[in-house]
């Protein structure tokens, strides 16, 4: 092949050039895209698990109502909250609540688990409730005390439960039993299992002055 001729055939493939560089970058492209493994589907966000994601240590909660008054306070030495369950566990809690009336019901324990808003404690270990007692005119009475293992304190609605023995006690008067379940609101009290209890005698009124 002479100078020439081969100088035309060159010329005549640089045209096609472009054309063959393109067939084989997008032919590279199809071999990585069917060779590449595949990342699948996006994840999806893992559970929480039953891990505290924060801490608080010796520590004072405090809630108020809409019109600016204490509703409740929660103290202890250390709270751990667990965002599976949204709830917060405290250690040697103290846990002060007011209802609408004003009255104070006070729980303490070695150990506490309560809801999100604070309006449910379990109470767990040397656990008391002990709430101020009035009666329908407002006038003072006797403290109610109630002792435990375990206590579920509904502080919002006022009631008192527990599937273990506990111990009552109003003033002179004590009572024990298996299990309680208590209401404040509907004055309403339920012991089961082996109930025992002690009675203050009353003083009689005294006697009406004879006439003349």
């Amino acid at each position: 092949m002479t100078l020439r001729n081969l100088q035309r055939a060159w010329d005549r493939l640089s045209i096609y050039l472009p054309v063959i560089l393109m067939g084989l970058m997008a032919l590279g492209t199809y071999w990585l895209v069917r060779t590449t493994p595949s990342l699948g589907a996006v994840a999806a966000d893992a559970p929480p698990t039953h891990e505290p994601d924060y801490f608080m240590r010796r520590f004072s909660v405090k809630s108020f109502d809409p019109a600016g008054r204490l509703k409740s306070e929660i103290q202890g030495q250390e709270a751990r909250h667990y965002p599976d369950t949204d709830t917060l566990e405290i250690d040697q809690p103290r846990i002060r609540s007011y209802n609408e009336r004003g009255v104070l019901t006070v729980a303490t324990a070695r150990r506490a688990v309560s809801n999100a808003d604070g309006s449910q404690v379990q109470l767990i270990g040397d656990a008391v409730v002990t709430r101020e007692g009035a009666d329908a005119q407002g006038r003072p009475l006797p403290a109610l005390e109630i002792r435990g293992e375990f206590l579920h304190a509904y502080l919002d609605v006022e009631r008192v439960r527990s599937q273990q023995p506990v111990q009552l006690r109003r003033g002179g008067d004590a009572f024990s039993a298996d299990s309680l379940d208590y209401d404040n609101l509907d004055r309403l009290l339920q012991m089961q299992g082996r109930v025992r209890g002690t009675l203050q005698a009353r003083n009689p009124p005294p006697p009406a002055a004879p006439r003349p």
